[in-house]
């Protein structure tokens, strides 16, 4: 993964004496502090809950000569060393009150309680009737009338060459940070996480420090029922999770793992991150394999950070939206460097900047990958029936990358994040965009490419019996095709393949059949003669007769 400047010392020096005046005044600075106490001075959690306060004089003083209204546990609770303060209102300059606490030398660190916002603006178009998928499958008609972008065929994530490989492993959980979901959408109809480790009784009856928490948390409102007031998360989560192949409404990227709903946005569209790192833990410490978060801030924060840190020490990714601001600075946390961090593309590949509604995809040397986020259509939190809504935004693209991740590890479950960000640097579609910022391997304004998710799948860095089809090829870089997109007055090439006897065939997007060709070569190239086929999306399929597999490529007859 690449190198994330991101100093501690820094950071603690920042809020320790420079907080500067836009800081001070910036409308994510709350009447809250997060408090993480030294090693060997954490108090008695259930003591300090219990009191509203610490059983120290010096902090007892600070408290009642700030006027503290609660005193709340926040972040790791296993650990009962992480505090939010909450003052009636802030009488002091937030520099000046942290500089209080930290002179007591009883912290690791204090800083505010910073708000954050979800990373996407609905968008309803005056032709309800139209809606369309073309992330998945773009085949260059996709159109809205409120944009003018011509979009370009293969300008999409393959999603559907995708899902013939692997559909999403039932026993997958995905968590969702945003603002909740509508739990009883028909398109989730059987895909909400349960906690069959607790029952419905009023207690915490699996002692994870929740109670009856069976469909996930509400952390805004601090209860167990994570229903969408807002509905960019029932978006969000439609985008990752819809039923596919079921005759209604859309196709999430995976259509049979479990959604862990865990609500950090409130109805207005933001949320304190101290909910932002609970529910990071709260995921990972029940069971979820990979997280979404389609939300950010301005400003840095220790806790925040901490909480990527331990979702990625056990191997759980977490996926970030870049921001919205059309900036080279990312929000946080997709920042920081063990959080992947997701700009958006429109459907002709070019970043999106702007978006329906304005703004841009940021961008910058923490951006990781790109994926569709402009024009998405997708589920509405108020109308089980209404499928005309569209969002635009990296809150859109970012669970697009998050489905594919959970295909990956539907195919390969004992990936490490390290690996799964590799599959997808190899994988990921490099140069398809504007050639002045999406320039050869790595760029800040497209990461490490475009997200492909067929390429992902069939990439020879996952190991496993659903994808021995990439016995056939011979480097980390797969089946080459190329022109692509090519005119048939050219002739097709096909590289990176062994010696031994092929079946070539060219299908159309209806799945006939056009042509077979049977070779027998010495080669690591074959010519293919194309002359016959007019303008259009096609598909190749290369077969091993010895070995009695194959790999399929798509490519565009212009």
């Amino acid at each position: 993964m690449k190198t994330k400047i991101t100093q501690l010392l820094i950071l603690l020096t920042l809020f320790y004496s420079q907080i500067s005046v836009s800081q001070t005044t910036d409308t994510s600075i709350t009447p809250r502090l997060i408090l993480k106490f030294k090693t060997n001075k954490t108090p008695n959690s259930k003591t300090v809950i219990k009191n509203q306060n610490f059983d120290n004089s010096e902090i007892i003083l600070l408290n009642k000569k700030h006027s503290i209204k609660s005193i709340k546990l926040t972040g790791n609770k296993n650990e009962s060393d992480t505090y939010i303060l909450n003052f009636n209102e802030l009488n002091t300059p937030i520099e000046s009150l942290i500089k209080s606490y930290l002179e007591t030398g009883l912290f690791e660190y204090v800083e505010p309680d910073y708000i954050g916002y979800g990373h996407g603006v609905q968008t309803t178009p005056d032709d309800t009737s139209f809606y369309r998928q073309w992330q998945h499958y773009n085949d260059g008609t996709f159109t809205t009338s409120a944009t003018t972008i011509i979009a370009k065929e293969d300008a999409d994530m393959d999603t559907d060459l995708a899902w013939d490989i692997t559909q999403g492993d039932p026993d997958l959980i995905i968590a969702v940070l945003d603002s909740g979901a509508k739990l009883d959408h028909p398109e989730l109809s059987g895909r909400i996480w349960s906690n069959s480790k607790e029952s419905s009784d009023a207690n915490d009856s699996d002692s994870n420090g929740y109670i009856d928490d069976i469909n996930g948390w509400d952390f805004v409102n601090d209860d167990n029922d994570p229903t969408d007031d807002h509905g960019h998360g029932t978006n969000v989560t439609g985008i990752i999770a819809a039923n596919g192949n079921n005759t209604t409404g859309f196709a999430g990227v995976n259509w049979n793992s479990k959604i862990m709903i865990c609500k950090v946005l409130n109805a207005s569209n933001s949320g304190y991150y101290s909910n932002w790192a609970e529910a990071i833990y709260y995921a990972v410490d029940n069971g979820a394999s990979v997280i979404n978060l389609s939300a950010g801030g301005a400003s840095a924060s220790v806790l925040l950070e901490d909480a990527i840190t331990y979702a990625y020490e056990n191997n759980v990714t977490v996926v970030v939206s870049a921001g919205n601001q059309n900036s080279s600075t990312l929000r946080y946390p997709a920042k920081y460097d063990k959080a992947f961090a997701i700009g958006a593309t429109n459907s002709d590949d070019t970043r999106s900047a702007p978006f329906s509604w304005g703004g841009g995809s940021n961008y910058g040397p923490e951006l990781d990958f790109v994926a569709p986020g402009n024009f998405i259509f997708g589920l509405n939190y108020l109308d089980d029936t209404k499928f005309g809504t569209y969002w635009s935004g990296t809150s859109q693209a970012a669970p697009q990358v998050t489905g594919v991740i959970s295909l990956i590890l539907s195919v390969n479950p004992d990936l490490t994040v390290d690996e799964i960000h590799t599959i997808l640097e190899a994988s990921s579609e490099d140069e398809v965009g504007d050639p002045t910022e999406d320039t050869s391997g790595y760029d800040e304004y497209y990461g490490f490419g475009r997200i492909n998710a067929y390429q992902a799948l069939t990439n020879e860095a996952i190991s496993g019996e659903a994808l021995s089809i990439n016995a056939i090829v011979t480097n980390e870089s797969n089946l080459l095709i190329y022109p692509n997109p090519i005119s048939n007055t050219e002739t097709l090439k096909i590289s990176n393949i062994v010696n031994g006897e092929y079946y070539l065939e060219i299908y159309n997007t209806l799945g006939q059949s056009l042509n077979r060709i049977q070779t027998t070569t010495e080669n690591t190239e074959l010519p293919v003669n194309i002359s016959e086929l007019s303008s259009g999306t096609y598909f190749v399929k290369v077969r091993n007769k010895l070995q009695n597999n194959s790999i399929i490529k798509k490519f565009i007859v212009k």
